[in-house]
């Protein structure tokens, strides 16, 4: 059997979950050790990695609704450099 392997977008998503998971855990034991909770560095470390976080989410969401529309196979309009134009005279004017 052949063995799927993760994407580059996958394994960011992967990594971007996993520091938020581990950056929550290390905010809540500092802040009971040493009794200062951080909040301007969390709310922007949450904001940053979320963003990433949703970015990616919205990225992967469009490329399947692409790969769905691309089996529709509509035709493709040619290129502008493949359209014959007319040449202007002073009759066609």
């Amino acid at each position: 059997m052949k063995k799927k392997s993760l994407n580059k977008l996958d394994k960011y998503l992967i990594f971007s979950v996993t520091v938020l998971i581990l950056y929550t855990i290390v905010e809540q034991i500092l802040s009971i050790k040493v009794g200062v909770e951080r909040s301007t560095l969390t709310t922007c470390f949450y904001a940053a990695f979320g963003g990433e976080i949703l970015s990616c989410v919205v990225i992967k969401v469009f490329n399947i609704k692409n790969e769905e529309s691309d089996d529709d196979e509509k035709p493709i309009p040619p290129a502008p450099e493949e359209i014959e134009f007319e040449e202007l005279s002073e009759d066609n004017l």
